[in-house]
């Protein structure tokens, strides 16, 4: 044990944290691919942004790439979680791969809003992060006609051909609340601007966002397990500062450091979509190490969603996710509550 003076007394853990559906089963259709078909699979970009998860399947024998051309002809491709552009998707076809597609269903579902919509003449206003992959698979399922603005600023500077058809969409990822200034931004400008049904930010990012805004009043640090990468690990520690409390992102336990949590009684504990439980795990570990004595889990969301495989994929009844890895939740298994 490696106490330090004045060791956290508890640890407080979010609920929800974690991996999501769209994580889930993007990670499951490449184990299942590698089990059908043998390594190497070649995934187009990180499955997830996520360090731990990527190497887990690379040692596996999964192979990311950004290029098609490194992959070679007759391989299986599958494209990350993030969805890609419809340039990708075409270049993918007329090489020949077999192809699985483990877009988010809720990523896919900004797509066929935006190919709809603009059938009917209509531009777009992005709000999202420039350089982003799911910012980019969105942009590219138009040749244009679709503005990014990343921040309510941007919306000034936007210069639609026209102004009568014009829609918001979203990165799925995004801080809810500044999604939410920003769109308003965008009504203010322009009155009769479409916006979705539905908010396009994803019930797991708006949940685990929540339950940080539910937790950071009663603790005195937040830790946040994510990668840099990671767009929603990152909006979970920004959205914890803007509450007044200290906020530090770890991509793995090692990274914690002991001087975070001195003179702080409680520490706040979350995942990003993308991290899997066996790392939340760990970091309780290495607290526990300094001297915390006690977990104990918020009440929060139990999610259930459960997004379904790709046909030649789909697995038989009943059967879980592939074995040999503490990637998924079933394998990891949940972090202990409290007197654990």
């Amino acid at each position: 044990m490696t106490d330090i003076a004045q060791a956290p007394q508890e640890v407080l853990l979010a609920e929800p944290r974690g991996f999501c559906a769209g994580v889930d089963r993007a990670i499951e259709i490449v184990e299942r691919a590698l089990l059908k078909f043998g390594a190497p699979i070649y995934v187009r970009h990180e499955i997830v942004h996520n360090t731990f998860v990527v190497n887990d399947l690379k040692a596996k024998g999964a192979i990311f790439i950004e290029d098609l051309a490194d992959v070679p002809p007759g391989s299986t491709l599958v494209f990350s979680a993030h969805g890609v552009s419809r340039a990708v998707q075409a270049e993918a076809r007329a090489r020949g791969f077999e192809i699985f597609d483990a877009t988010c269903p809720l990523v896919t579902k900004v797509h066929v809003e935006v190919a709809k919509l603009a059938k009917e003449g209509y531009e777009f206003i992005m709000i999202g992060h420039k350089g982003h992959p799911e910012v980019e698979g969105t942009m590219g399922q138009l040749s244009g006609g679709i503005h990014l603005v990343e921040d309510v600023e941007d919306v000034a500077t936007v210069q639609p051909a026209q102004t009568e058809r014009l829609a918001v969409v979203t990165q799925t990822t995004l801080s809810v609340d500044d999604a939410a200034q920003i769109s308003a931004a965008v009504r203010r400008r322009f009155p009769s601007v479409r916006e979705p049904k539905k908010q396009d930010i994803c019930y797991a990012t708006q949940n685990r966002q929540d339950a940080v805004k539910l937790m950071s009043p009663q603790v005195d640090v937040m830790i946040v397990v994510g990668s840099p990468t990671s767009s929603n690990s990152n909006r979970l520690a920004e959205l914890a500062r803007k509450l007044g409390v200290p906020s530090y992102m770890v991509d793995s336990a090692a990274e914690l450091q002991p001087e975070w949590l001195e003179g702080r009684k409680r520490v706040g504990l979350t995942a990003g979509a993308s991290a899997p439980e066996v790392l939340v795990k760990a970091v309780i570990d290495r607290i526990r190490s300094f001297g915390a004595v006690s977990v104990r889990k918020m009440d929060g969301i139990q999610e259930t969603v459960k997004f379904p495989l790709p046909k030649g994929l789909k697995a038989p009844e009943g059967l879980a996710p592939p074995a040999g890895s503490q990637l998924h939740a079933g394998a990891a298994g949940r972090a202990p509550e409290q007197g654990s």
